[in-house]
């Protein structure tokens, strides 16, 4: 099994000049501090990948973790990958990863709420179950997961929906699809459909979130013209925005692709029962694209890659369609 740590909160230790926490600890010290894995009999290979907060990491950083996973992969005697790292983006690593794996083997990305120099930090507890994870034959071919708190979470579906809580990693529309007890995997749901992985980026592009929000004029909108390749709208409720924006989203997606996702990060965007201006079926029927049940975040992560890929609007609708089954 290969293990690779990019630092965050698991991997941090205080700092005698800023007497904060920071990324310090390699992976080889994460491991140390995990009592019972020798018992296993699981030969881990440890790479010190980055050592950073999970808030710098960048596109560069988990394309060239992407690679190395694939290298890794390929020699098809490592049966899974733990990937350790700062909770801040663990659902967009998580979900960025999961677009471009082509292997069976299970990649499970963790982290810790705790870090090791607070009281019951729950990094060794989370690297613990995400290696029992990693290991299990079950979850091979489910493409990337989030392990925390002894729960396994779809990269599709799970949220970071607390600041502080060791419980702050959840599935608001589906729950986790399984739980790890007496170490082993037990699986609680159906585990989520794949369709098939994209290639990695072919050139930059720059991909933006608008949120709508209570008396929106459309100011700030309209500062995004012509300095953005994509645009995701997160938008009121089941895909609503104010009236006096929808001749400018017009404008925009006749020019670039935008899509229409919810901020509420819960649910699906409709696409039929709303007909006012502004609404779901409005807006799609002024060229945006509806997200289905993907938040705001992943919609930008997914068009980001398309978009990169120089895909056009009918590609671009029918992979977001594949997300909404």
């Amino acid at each position: 099994m290969a293990v690779y740590s990019l630092g965050g909160t698991i991997a941090m230790t205080t700092d005698r000049t800023t007497s904060g926490v920071v990324p310090a600890l390699s992976a080889h010290d994460l491991l140390a501090a995990v009592p019972g894995l020798d018992g296993h009999d699981i030969d881990l290979r440890v790479f010190d990948f980055r050592r950073v907060p999970g808030a710098s990491l960048t596109f560069d950083d988990l394309t060239e973790l992407g690679a190395a996973i694939d290298k890794v992969l390929d020699s098809r005697d490592v049966h899974g990958v733990v990937i350790t790292q700062g909770t801040d983006t663990i659902e967009e690593t998580a979900f960025f990863l999961d677009l471009h794996h082509r292997h069976d083997q299970p990649v499970i990305v963790t982290g810790a709420m705790r870090n090791p120099t607070m009281a019951g930090p729950d990094g060794p507890a989370n690297l613990y179950a995400s290696v029992i994870a990693a290991s299990d034959p079950q979850l091979r071919g489910t493409g990337v997961l989030v392990v925390l708190n002894d729960e396994i979470h779809a990269a599709r579906h799970v949220r970071k929906s607390h600041t502080t809580s060791p419980a702050a990693f959840t599935s608001p529309s589906t729950g986790p699809v399984g739980r790890i007890a007496e170490d082993r995997v037990r699986l609680t749901s159906q585990l989520p459909a794949r369709f098939g992985s994209l290639a990695p980026f072919t050139r930059d592009v720059r991909v933006g979130i608008y949120t709508v929000s209570l008396g929106d004029d459309g100011t700030l909108l309209e500062a995004w013209d012509d300095r953005c390749d994509g645009l995701v709208v997160a938008a009121f409720g089941v895909g609503h925005v104010p009236q006096r924006l929808v001749e400018n989203l017009e404008r925009t997606a006749a020019r670039i692709p935008v899509v229409l996702a919810s901020r509420i990060g819960n649910g699906p965007v409709l696409t039929g029962t709303y007909g006012f201006p502004g609404s779901e079926k409005d807006l799609i029927s002024r060229g945006l694209i509806p997200a289905g049940g993907l938040g705001p975040y992943q919609a930008r992560l997914l068009l980001q890659v398309l978009v990169a890929q120089d895909a056009d609007r009918e590609t671009i609708a029918g992979k977001f369609a594949d997300f909404s089954r």
